[in-house]
């Protein structure tokens, strides 16, 4: 991100976008990305109503914004399916790294949870879960067929909707830097292919939370919320903005929902 802010000051004449990033300009340096948290809400719904023991494990990266508001997200669909349900997390301070990915996974197992979430980048703790007898989310992509008795749904990027368009405005002359940060309305962000033993109701309860999110109609983080102490963290009919200077906000989110076991500050 830091490199391509200095290349487009020194390259006015090429167009720059960076992924995942907060910085832009007006002119050349755009960034993009998706409102991923809305899918990850979605699998949340069939990990609610897959758990028997109540007990969800979460492999997750780096204690960031992103991935705190993923594991937020998920944790509210889990709790909308089964109000009982727990996520605990399980820190691996790193993007990829299968081994370490799988012994989070394995650790998460062995405490008793038999439905395995995840932020990372490898198929380690689905493969986990498969030798477990447990159920998996996925990530990135819809990753059934890596262990298919245990895989029960995902959360997915479809990227080409959004080249396409930003090919568009170069080859039209219209782009002008700054941020986008779509969502499902878009097709950037989906939920992959559900598990055929996940239930009629569960499927219909996705597609309404999916269309509501569409149309604007729904967002996981309208209140009223606590955070995992049991404190308001945000009031009823509430909703955080994307961005703020001060308070909670979406980018900037650094605090665990009520349901999530562990420390949001890795």
């Amino acid at each position: 991100m830091d490199a391509m802010e200095a290349l487009s000051a020194e390259f006015p004449d090429v167009e720059f976008f960076h992924a995942t990033g907060y910085k832009s300009n007006d002119t050349n340096f755009g960034n993009y990305f998706g409102r991923i948290y809305q899918a990850r809400y979605l699998t949340g719904l069939t990990a609610g109503a897959a758990t028997e023991s109540n007990e969800i494990g979460y492999v997750a990266a780096f204690p960031i914004p992103e991935v705190i508001r993923g594991i937020n997200a998920f944790t509210l669909g889990v709790r909308e399916a089964n109000p009982n349900a727990t996520v605990t997390v399980n820190w691996t301070s790193t993007w990829f790294d299968p081994a370490v990915e799988g012994e989070a996974a394995q650790a998460l197992l062995d405490g008793g949870a038999d439905v395995i979430a995840m932020h990372q980048d490898s198929t380690a703790a689905g493969e986990r879960a498969e030798a477990a007898g447990a159920r998996w989310i996925s990530y990135n992509s819809d990753m059934c067929e890596y262990a298919p008795n245990a895989y029960l749904s995902s959360a997915i990027w479809n990227w080409g909707h959004y080249y396409a368009l930003a090919i568009e405005s170069v080859a039209d002359g219209s782009f002008a830097g700054g941020g986008t940060w779509p969502g499902m309305e878009t097709g950037m962000v989906q939920i992959g292919s559900l598990a055929a033993d996940v239930s009629q109701a569960t499927r219909d309860l996705i597609d309404q939370r999916s269309q509501e999110m569409i149309d604007g109609s729904f967002d996981p983080f309208t209140g009223p919320i606590n955070d995992q102490e049991g404190n308001e963290l945000i009031a009823a009919g509430e909703t955080p903005p994307d961005f703020a200077p001060e308070g909670l906000s979406l980018l900037g989110m650094g605090v665990f929902v009520e349901g999530v076991v562990g420390s949001a500050e890795g």
